[in-house]
């Protein structure tokens, strides 16, 4: 059962999993996209500088609730799926996660220091002038583990998991090709995350191979009769969406000088954490 996909598991159908999708999107929105605001909004006296912030306690549970989602997630496929790679992937998501788990709690502390996430480690006012200089090289390599390499140990297992899990999205019933009424409702919310995700992290190229590999499969399937179910529909249709949203933000921001100069290159999008500092930093001024 760790191999291929057996035949008797090609046409099992799966209900739409309301209960494991709505648990996902809460905890993403409350635990991910929650815990920088939940660190600038509480005060500072419960969260001294040099003590964990209650974003890394967020934090925390984020790295323990979202594997064991993806591990219930992947059960309940129809088909059998490739399990060594499952958790390879799953040990591979909490490293990664761990990793920039340490790295943002220092980045995102300092904010109240005066950092500005608009501009890169050595044109910030409280690090270009630090002594000695190979300081700045060591701020330099947290945020390569922070931007780089937790992101990229965090995110290629989390995107391979959801489309290890798409390829068992599909069925022969036509009928079974619909999203229920929760489906719809959840939709929004999961799309919106994904566009944090995609943006916040800087993973728009890993977002985009994910998403074009499931339109290649979506039509190969369909060449064999199959559709996607409603849990497949669901993710695909998320990832659409999530794909409008990306192309919004960057219109929007398209001319904007100083963020086009930290994010140059032919892609361009900028990060709303980025945004923030520059935009709306006024809000909460350094302390």
């Amino acid at each position: 059962r760790h191999g291929a996909v057996k035949n008797e598991d090609t046409f099992k159908t799966s209900p739409f999993h309301f209960d494991l999708w709505f648990y996902f999107t809460l905890q993403n929105w409350v635990l991910d996209f929650g815990r920088p605001i939940a660190m600038i909004i509480l005060p500072l006296e419960w969260f001294p500088l040099n003590k964990p912030s209650a974003g890394d306690y967020f934090h925390m549970a984020y790295n323990v609730i979202t594997p064991f989602l993806l591990l219930k997630l992947i059960e309940r496929s129809p088909k059998t799926l490739p399990r060594s790679m499952i958790y390879v992937s799953i040990i591979m998501f909490v490293m990664g996660a761990s990793i920039h788990l340490v790295g943002d709690s220092v980045n995102h502390r300092l904010i109240f220091s005066g950092y500005q996430h608009h501009l890169s480690v050595r044109e910030n006012p409280i690090i270009k002038n630090l002594k000695p200089e190979t300081l700045i090289d060591s701020f330099e390599l947290l945020y390569y583990y922070d931007e780089y390499l937790g992101h990229s140990m965090w995110y290629i297992p989390f995107f391979l998991i959801l489309f290890i899990y798409f390829t068992g999205c599909f069925t022969p019933v036509e009928e079974e090709s619909r999203m229920p009424v929760p489906a719809l409702l959840l939709m929004g919310p999961s799309s919106l995350y994904y566009w944090y995700l995609v943006t916040e992290g800087q993973i728009f190229i890993l977002y985009i191979f994910t998403f074009f590999a499931m339109m290649a499969l979506v039509m190969h399937q369909k060449r064999k009769g199959l559709v996607l179910d409603s849990n497949g529909l669901f993710l695909f249709y998320s990832f659409i969406i999530t794909l409008v949203l990306i192309a919004l933000w960057v219109v929007w921001l398209w001319n904007d000088k100083i963020l086009r100069k930290k994010y140059p290159g032919v892609i361009y999008i900028p990060e709303p954490w980025a945004f923030y500092t520059l935009h709306m930093s006024n809000l909460h001024p350094a302390k």
